[in-house]
């Protein structure tokens, strides 16, 4: 929970300099992610869930963190001994069973931005 707070008080002063900011982060937790949308300001938080079904991130995983997370040897690991509560209404759900690739994926953040007008003209040019 600390390290999200510190994230979202910087995301928070780059955005008050200006900037886009995106931040990816594991937030388990609703009632952080709401915090995080408070502090930022609900008209420039974005909420993107990357939607990966345990199975997947556990394939995924590189590193062998849920292999010791399910032989005990790392606790409070999140979707094995701590709870995901996914949000019930992201602005953005990205679904990352690899149907898509992460640059699709990416372009459809983009896509957002820009519906939501978030990116300025010269931005807005592939």
């Amino acid at each position: 929970m600390e390290n999200i707070r510190r994230v979202v008080e910087v995301a928070r002063l780059l955005a008050d300099a200006g900037l886009i900011v995106l931040a990816s982060f594991i937030a388990p937790f609703r009632a952080e992610r709401e915090r995080a949308r408070e502090r930022i300001g609900a008209g420039e938080f974005v909420e993107v869930h990357v939607d990966a079904p345990l199975e997947v991130a556990e394939a995924r995983d590189r590193k062998g963190l849920y292999a010791k997370a399910r032989r005990g040897e790392l606790v409070n690991f999140t979707g094995i001994d701590s709870p995901y509560e996914p949000p019930p209404s992201p602005e953005l759900r990205l679904d990352s069973r690899g149907a898509h690739t992460p640059e699709a994926l990416a372009d459809q953040v983009i896509d957002h931005l820009r519906q939501a007008g978030k990116l300025h003209p010269a931005e807005q040019q592939d």
